[in-house]
């Protein structure tokens, strides 16, 4: 489903990302990793289109969409849950879901059903503004607005970060829901260890923005994988 060769990113003249590679699969969940300050929010910046990289390909489905836009790669297929969630604290529930509409042909824009049975706290307090909701509630709508395009792939920003417990534990079900549909690719950028690994199929670790070990999470032992993200 992605497919990245040889991504560089600049900002300014400092060089952040240093031909950076990885694939990810439907029906797996791609795992980034490393400690803050190796590159993986602005990795996820670049494919999403918030970045232009300054050198590489990413390709999803086989197509080219590197120099797309944002929007035109939502329009592809790609969902984006942002570090920080970036909902709409004025706006309601249901209106922050609909914001979504933007990346879709007019015929199909609606809330699927499925993101409600996903995540019932938003059905109940759908007419509620998203600043009223706490900081899981507005992670889970982070997600199901993503999720509101039927994406081909799922980019996740550290969405356990400052989550309490009992909703990490959902958000990781949720996750391996989707996977377990097959028809959608997940790359999940995760701080927090035993989430990250007890989710993944794939890891891909990080350091100084460049990619130092990648394969599957079977392949790799869990002590080996902390040495190598621990600083």
């Amino acid at each position: 489903m992605l497919d990245v060769d040889g991504l560089d990113l600049h900002y300014g003249h400092s060089r952040i990302l240093h031909g950076v590679g990885l694939s990810a699969r439907p029906g797996e969940v791609t795992c980034v990793m490393g400690t803050n300050g190796v590159g993986k929010t602005s990795l996820l910046r670049a494919l999403s289109g918030r970045h232009r990289p300054s050198a590489g390909t990413i390709r999803l489905g086989g197509e080219d969409i590197t120099a797309l836009s944002a929007h035109g790669k939502a329009r592809r297929g790609l969902g984006y849950v942002p570090q920080g969630r970036e909902i709409f604290p004025l706006l309601t529930v249901r209106e922050n879901l609909e914001t979504a509409y933007a990346g879709l042909p007019r015929a199909e824009r609606s809330v699927p059903d499925e993101i409600y049975e996903l995540f019932p706290v938003l059905h109940e307090m759908r007419h509620r503004r998203g600043g009223d909701l706490s900081g899981g509630q507005q992670q889970q709508l982070a997600i199901g607005r993503a999720l509101v395009l039927r994406p081909k792939l799922l980019l996740l920003d550290e969405p356990t970060e400052g989550i309490q417990p009992n909703i990490i534990q959902q958000i990781g079900r949720v996750i391996g829901r989707l996977r377990e549909r097959g028809d959608m690719a997940i790359v999940l950028v995760e701080q927090y260890f035993d989430f990250a690994v007890e989710l993944a199929d794939r890891v891909v670790v990080m350091r100084r923005g460049a990619v130092t070990l990648s394969g599957a999470r079977a392949a790799l032992p869990r002590e080996r994988l902390l040495a190598e993200v621990s600083v």
